[in-house]
């Protein structure tokens, strides 16, 4: 069965049977105007089919990934998911379940081919013309006066429109329909006429400190008996108290005010939004990894369940000896590429799975790659799956790594002894020499190895592991998950051993975050299995586990923090952690270690606080306990900070904002080199002699490029030829030696 986080409700079935009566009048009108009673059959017929075919794709894309994705998001992975899930869509399809499914939904297609010489068809009259015309517009109208009637509907319908929320809400057929009216322009909502372009702003912009609607008040959730010491002093492990100190706001010397002066429209009204709001301050943390090396792991289907002391030794100590997060989040929404860009971006996709595509032409200034690169760091990006698969070849590029982005078919298929595996472990073993004398480092890794499907006949990763898992009381589907995770964990301890061996673990971060959560799994059963608890909303869905962790963490006081956390709130935690300048009122997300109030929201507009969860489904505010108290006013405050960030992570995505606001780094984009394996590496010569202005401390500002550097094609990407080969002959092997099947259509280059 199909099983959602909404309940039953009489509201909601009621407007959906309204839009249905809708849209059946409005088949039966445009399938009655021709005096031929066989084109009006034929349209029926098309117009029962297409209802069949939508109806059939939105199940199935949910029974897969347990998300209601948009058309966007469908488009943007058809082609890639046709031929490298095929595996999967053929169990799908065909399994009882899914033969039911085609059977329920295209059964009134199916009835009228059968009964249709008996359907007249006839061509209606004038009268009877406008008589339905009028019947179709009338019911468009009741639809829409029922909507604006219920609060969580109408807000469903309008400011907060979500196509997985809407589905859920207000059924398929409407979803769609505001799916088409925010994909084509002429139906899309227009912006609003006046400067504030759909932000709501303080009255008085001086007043933002104590009582703007996106005021930060101190105090997180963060504990360590260092507190108080300077910067320095974290920055050497040094727990010893000085005097108090006065930290200084994240900010860069930007008058935001006199910057929306210089432009109009979305850029003037992002301009005076970011100047309402109060920064973070820096803290006792700022600097605590300044200088060091850092590894930032993307992990398939990665889940805080996987996270076991004898299953996963070398995680949970990554979890537990590192900065630990207890309450974080990880928003699902747009798949792999969402979630890459919720850590990358530190934004939420506004435009779904196209959402990475859409950068590839924008200055992708506030990415980990691009600061980094900025201080002389080398820089790669890695995958072990296709290196086209969503658009990457093009996307990843532009992410500021200074050599960047190689995966199977454009390089690192001829490093791996196995060509084209799917082992996470072996990715590590290839790549990790590569670069480890190439210090400052700064790599990122998309893994693949935790992909679905879990079966121990379908997935070559968990058939490795079974013995491993075959002692744990989970049903079938949830132990062929965690052994897939294993592979992950393999390479986790290689990558420990490593730095261990090469004297460098102290001074490199590893940072782990899903992708997702494992949507593999059974919404309706194993994934609750695996969570111990029912899924009953997108909050519980999506609740991972957060790692960050340096060697040098392991001697010091444990730092853990208990507020609500999701992955927007890397970036901005990174920023401060490696002591880099920046402004936080440019962040989504905020510096966990900061006095910013902890917020974690999700594009259905749900979201949680210190003080309580908000389900928009439901429009339900849960306290966090009996005794805390609210504010007056406090739900709405939240409320209006949720559709501000969203609105913020909608245009920054649409305008390029960040090109605006740094225009220099925009200009000297071009003379980056992206893709290719001729880093440079920094000279001692001081960064300020030659860099740019940008309003930024000396060491912080774009190093000297070298060489000027063509623009790159996708075949330039890597000093290697892309492959135009087979796969090696000889079969993929496991550890000990024991041939492994080889990768299943779903997994091979999976996503």
């Amino acid at each position: 069965m199909l099983s959602t986080d909404i309940p039953f409700s009489a509201g909601n079935l009621i407007g959906i049977v309204i839009s249905s009566a809708c849209c059946g009048s409005l088949f039966f009108l445009l399938s009655s105007l021709f005096n031929n009673k066989n084109i009006n059959r034929g349209l029926r017929a098309f117009f029962l089919f297409l209802q069949s075919l939508l109806f059939l794709l939105i199940y199935f894309i949910f029974a897969e990934f347990g998300v209601f994705y948009s058309f966007g998001t469908m488009a943007n992975g058809a082609t890639d998911a046709v031929s490298e899930y095929s595996y999967n869509i053929r169990i799908l399809l065909l399994s009882p379940s899914g033969l039911l499914h085609f059977a329920i939904f295209l059964l009134p297609f199916i009835l009228y081919l059968i009964l249709m010489r008996k359907d007249e068809a006839k061509r209606l009259g004038p009268k009877e013309i406008a008589l339905n015309a009028s019947l179709v517009v009338l019911l468009f109208l009741i639809h829409r006066l029922y909507i604006g009637g219920n609060d969580i509907m109408y807000h469903s319908y309008t400011d907060e429109y979500d196509f997985d929320r809407a589905v859920r809400i207000l059924g398929v057929n409407t979803a769609a329909r505001l799916e088409v009216r925010e994909a084509v322009p002429w139906f899309s909502k227009s912006e609003p006429e006046d400067t504030t372009a759909g932000f709501i702003l303080p009255e008085d912009n001086k007043e933002a400190a104590s009582n703007a609607v996106e005021t930060m008040m101190p105090a997180p959730a963060v504990s360590a008996s260092g507190n108080g010491v300077s910067a320095d002093a974290a920055e050497n492990g040094d727990p010893e108290t000085p005097e108090e100190i006065v930290y200084t706001p994240n900010i860069l010397d930007i008058d935001f005010e006199a910057l929306a002066e210089t432009t109009s429209g979305n850029l003037q009204a992002m301009d005076l939004y970011v100047a309402s709001l109060t920064p973070s301050m820096k803290n006792q943390y700022t600097g605590l990894f300044k200088g060091k090396n850092l590894i930032l792991i993307t992990a398939e289907a990665f889940s805080a369940e996987v996270i076991d002391e004898e299953l996963t030794p070398t995680l949970y100590r990554l979890a537990t000896k590192g900065i630990q997060f207890t309450d974080y989040y990880q928003p699902s929404g747009a798949g792999t590429t969402g979630g890459e860009y919720n850590i990358l971006m530190g934004m939420l996709p506004t435009n779904g799975g196209s959402s990475m595509t859409d950068t590839r032409d924008n200055l992708n200034y506030m990415t980990m790659g691009y600061q980094l690169n900025r201080l002389g760091y080398y820089g790669k990006m890695y995958h072990n799956g296709s290196y086209t698969y969503y658009n990457r070849n093009a996307t990843h590029i532009n992410l500021g790594y200074s050599d960047g982005f190689m995966a199977n078919g454009n390089g690192l298929e001829k490093m791996l002894d196995h060509a084209w595996s799917l082992s996470d472990k072996d990715m590590f073993e290839a790549t990790l020499p590569t670069y480890i004398d190439s210090q400052p480092f700064n790599i990122y890794y998309m893994t693949v190895s935790g992909h679905c499907p879990y079966t121990f006949d379908g997935n070559a990763m968990s058939k490795k592991h079974k013995d491993e898992v075959a002692d744990l009381e989970y049903s079938s589907q949830v132990r062929a998950y965690l052994a897939s995770q294993l592979e992950f964990e393999a390479a986790m301890e290689y990558l420990v051993d490593t730095l261990e061996e090469k004297g460098i673990a102290d001074d490199t971060v590893i940072v782990i975050s899903a992708d997702h959560f494992p949507y593999g799994l059974s919404y309706g059963s194993s994934l609750p299995e695996l969570y111990g608890e029912k899924v009953k909303n997108n909050l519980v869905r999506d609740h991972n586990r957060l790692i960050i962790w340096c060697g040098e963490l392991e001697d010091m006081d444990p730092i853990v923090v208990d507020d609500p956390v999701f992955s927007p709130d890397i970036t901005p935690t990174l920023l401060n952690l490696f002591g880099i300048e920046f402004d936080s009122r440019l962040m989504v997300g905020r510096d966990v270690l900061s006095d910013a109030d902890p917020l974690v929201f999700n594009l259905s507009h749900d979201w949680k606080t210190d003080l309580g969860t908000y389900i928009a489904s439901s429009g339900k505010f849960t306290p966090a306990s009996e005794d805390t108290v609210i504010p007056e006013g406090y739900e709405d405050q939240i409320k209006t900070i949720v559709n501000n960030k969203i609105n913020f992570c909608r245009k920054c995505l649409s305008s390029d904002y960040y090109s605006h606001v740094f225009p220099e780094a925009e200009s000297s984009r071009s003379a980056m080199t992206y893709g290719r394996t001729n880093y440079v590496a920094p000279t001692e010569a001081p960064a300020e002699e030659a860099a740019p202005d940008l309003g930024l401390p000396a060491e912080d500002a774009i190093p000297v490029i070298q060489e000027e550097v063509p623009p790159v094609t996708d075949e330039q990407q890597t000093d290697l030829p892309p492959v135009t080969d087979s796969p090696a002959e000889n079969p993929a092997e496991s550890t000990d030696g024991e041939p492994l099947p080889a990768p299943s259509d779903s997994q091979e280059n999976a996503e």
